[in-house]
């Protein structure tokens, strides 16, 4: 029994060669012909704003804790409102492996991944960019999506008071 399966371990990866060696080869004329890459396709960073057209970052540090090669420092700040923002934000592209943890780590959705794969510069230096570079004028993934009207803290509405939240419970009333 043991025999059958050994002849068609070996003999399987041969017909997937010789199936694959007899195709036409598929070429594309790149800088005419762009391949687009798939959705979810990690490439470029890139920094987001919510709807109200406020930048998403609250610069939680959680992306550059995140960041296994150490490419991405910023520095926080509080607005008069209570807001916290990133006062500088900056991400040295060419020591950046393109992993995609710090758009996981990232709980604002302000750093996304986008599609572009076409950037490169002769000198490293001009790899760094700044928070100017990498901010744009849409959500990026999720438009409507406002971390301060879903967090809770009391920024927007008090606890409690958005749509798809319940009031706080009083633990005291649990209380024989």
């Amino acid at each position: 029994m043991n025999v059958w399966r050994d002849i068609k371990g070996t003999v399987q990866p041969f017909w997937v060669t010789l199936r694959n060696m007899f195709r036409r080869p598929v070429t594309i004329q790149y800088p005419e012909e762009k391949r687009v890459p798939p959705p979810r396709y990690r490439a470029r960073i890139i920094l987001t704003r919510d709807p109200d057209g406020g930048e998403r970052c609250v610069a939680c540090y959680l992306c550059s804790a995140a960041c296994p090669v150490d490419c991405i420092s910023m520095q926080s700040a509080e607005a008069p409102d209570g807001r916290r923002y990133a006062a500088w934000f900056r991400i040295n592209f060419s020591r950046c492996i393109y992993c995609g943890l710090c758009a996981e780590a990232c709980p604002t959705w302000a750093i996304q991944m986008s599609p572009d794969y076409e950037f490169s510069k002769y000198a490293t230096l001009d790899m760094v960019y700044e928070k100017e570079d990498l901010l744009v004028d849409h959500g990026g993934k999720d438009n409507e999506y406002n971390y301060y009207r879903h967090a809770g803290i009391g920024v927007v509405n008090p606890r409690g008071g958005n749509e798809d939240e319940a009031p706080p419970v009083d633990v005291r009333t649990n209380l024989p």
